[in-house]
């Protein structure tokens, strides 16, 4: 019976002190977490509201209080910029570039991971660890040898000489994510399919590139930003001014007007817009493909 009591009072205490501590602890999480964040947050949005703002402000205000807000606020200089061809030019080629480099690496990549990741070759694991090897070689080591490699094809000074290197890039990276969600497909979801006469092709169409679509979202959405963000590539392909994507237009867009800072302001903010409100509306997917890639 002491014993008993002895054990009630330890498990009282014990009860107590948990108690006690699970009340104490900060349901919201640490406050250093919380400023760590924000500091972070801010880093990242204050030069792109300074870019956006300082669009809408003229020279002397600029010259007068870099750090000022826009008084009074002026559209003259994004007018100037949507009424140009120039930029409405170099958007489209943007667009053509982006979209048919992502539609690429999608379709490619779906291919390769679907045999690495569901038939049982020999050499299935060498292959995934060369594509890996792709992530670790950048493209502006190689800039010079596949420059010459392109003009070698005539494809330079063509908006064709940007899409399939920025395809070749862009599938290390789309493997290694496309994998994992491949290989977390059950076999038996496989099997009942042949068994209902389905070919691997069939399978392929009708199961895997439904079953992965949150991977082959993430795919596609970081390609398309990082060829719409490309500019080293399109410094060395293209000459003719006509065909310049958006990141190269504002390198010369700057260089042309270097006195007019709120017009440079301007045209920057709305070069980069398109690809800031597509990443900030579909970033749900890209955190959950990359969580599903992981897990797989």
């Amino acid at each position: 019976m002491a014993r008993h009591t002895a054990a009630q009072a330890s498990a009282s205490k014990y009860t107590k002190a948990n108690g006690y501590r699970r009340s104490s602890k900060n349901p919201w999480g640490s406050p250093i977490v919380y400023l760590l964040s924000l500091i972070l947050v801010l880093i990242c949005i204050v030069p792109v509201l300074y870019i956006i703002l300082g669009g809408f402000r003229s020279n002397s205000q600029i010259t007068t209080d870099p750090a000022g807000l826009p008084h009074p606020w002026i559209f003259a200089n994004y007018e100037a910029v949507i009424h140009s061809d120039i930029f409405w030019g170099e958007l489209v080629n943007s667009l053509i570039v982006g979209i048919l480099t992502m539609v690429g690496v999608v379709v490619l990549a779906l291919m390769a991971s679907f045999v690495i990741a569901r038939y049982h070759i020999r050499y299935a694991a060498a292959m995934y660890a060369l594509f890996s090897a792709g992530l670790m070689f950048p493209m502006t080591v190689g800039i010079t040898p596949l420059y010459l490699l392109i003009r070698n094809l005539g494809l330079s000074n063509s908006l064709a000489g940007l899409i399939l290197p920025q395809i070749a890039f862009g599938l290390p990276q789309a493997v290694i994510i496309l994998v994992p969600f491949l290989q977390s497909i059950p076999n038996e979801l496989e099997e009942a399919a042949m068994l209902d006469g389905c070919s691997r092709l069939g399978f392929f169409w009708r199961m895997v590139i439904p079953l992965s679509m949150p991977g082959v979202a993430t795919v596609g959405i970081l390609t398309f930003v990082g060829s719409w963000n490309g500019y080293m590539l399109p410094l060395f392909v293209l000459s003719d001014s006509s065909k310049y994507t958006l990141p190269l237009g504002v390198q010369m867009f700057s260089s042309e007007h270097s006195v007019d800072t709120a017009q440079v302001l301007a045209f920057t903010s709305l070069a980069m817009l398109p690809a800031l409100i597509f990443f900030t509306i579909f970033q749900k997917k890209i955190v959950g493909g990359l969580t599903g890639a992981v897990k797989g």
